[in-house]
């Protein structure tokens, strides 16, 4: 039997925002579209960062400073470098991954002229989905 792939398990497509986005902005989108992160893509669309609710939530309540969010957009939040696999990647490489570095997700990506541009997402939640198939 043929080893999945991260193609098989990922969520197609991808929520972003541009670095420049303020971060209310971003919490309106994620609680819109009941998302828990957003890719952050430069100009030409490649995958620069990542913004989770638990970003939010840590720069609200742990920095009090950073309360109102005034000023504040998602290139000050987002976590960097992205870490990322090809849909390619087996689903036992991105396992180990996410445990060893101790991360929610994988962006998925394509690269393109140069780009690594998202074309969706592996979580640690679409691993629990799979449990057993494996």
């Amino acid at each position: 039997m043929d080893e999945k792939t991260v193609r098989d398990w990922m969520h197609v497509g991808v929520v972003s925002c541009r670095p420049d986005t303020p971060v209310d902005e971003v919490a309106d989108t994620m609680d819109t579209k009941d998302i828990s992160a957003l890719v952050v893509v430069d100009d030409l669309g490649g995958a620069v960062g990542v913004i989770s609710r638990t970003d939010l939530v840590n720069a609200r309540f742990i920095q009090p400073y950073l309360r109102h969010w005034r000023g504040m957009a998602a290139e000050h939040l987002m976590s960097k470098p992205v870490i990322s696999v090809s849909p390619e990647t087996p689903i036992g490489e991105a396992a180990r991954i996410l445990q060893d570095r101790r991360i929610h997700r994988l962006v998925v990506v394509e690269e393109s002229n140069g780009h690594a541009r998202p074309v969706g997402i592996l979580s640690v939640t679409d691993l629990a989905r799979h449990v057993g198939e494996q």
